[in-house]
């Protein structure tokens, strides 16, 4: 582990997931890129990309307090709301993903981790290959990155109703 990344361990993660080619499936994928060019002080992105199953280790060894995971979600919203989801959302909804293996099992090993794990889905408009990234997503990852500056509260975005 690097020195900078040793000082991260036991504090804050941010878990980008997605993938920059499937349109605004890029939203984890750009909120990691933002940090990465703006760091927020306490907060450490990584950026899992399409297979975040591949960082868990990784992770392991930050032993993070607080993590919050953010995806594109497709909730049925209007692209680019935000919202808090749970394990149960996920699992029940069958969220659409793009990734090798569930959700699911990715917040279940997450949660065992972490004291804390907030997950927060962006909603799509489009992911096919080479879509271009909505403007509503766009200003939901800036949206979050905001959060993140004001001190990683993130009530303000409620819960999925499905």
């Amino acid at each position: 582990m690097a020195a900078s990344e040793a000082g991260a361990r036991g504090g804050n993660v941010v878990f980008c997931v997605g993938s920059v080619l499937r349109g605004d499936d890029a939203a984890g994928p750009l909120l990691a890129k933002r940090l990465e060019d703006d760091p927020v002080a306490g907060w450490l992105a990584v950026d899992g990309g399409q297979t975040p199953e591949n960082d868990l280790g990784y992770l392991r060894r930050l032993a993070p307090q607080r993590l919050l995971l953010v995806d594109a979600a497709a909730m049925g919203l209007e692209p680019g709301a935000v919202r808090r989801l749970r394990a149960e959302d996920v699992a029940v909804q069958s969220l659409i993903t793009t990734h090798t293996l569930p959700i699911t099992y990715l917040l279940g090993e997450l949660e065992q981790m972490c004291e804390e794990v907030t997950f927060l889905g962006i909603q799509p408009g489009g992911t096919k290959f080479f879509d271009p990234v909505h403007p509503r997503v766009l200003a939901a990852v800036e949206s979050v990155y905001a959060a993140l500056v004001e001190g990683g509260n993130f009530e303000q975005y409620p819960f999925v109703t499905l």
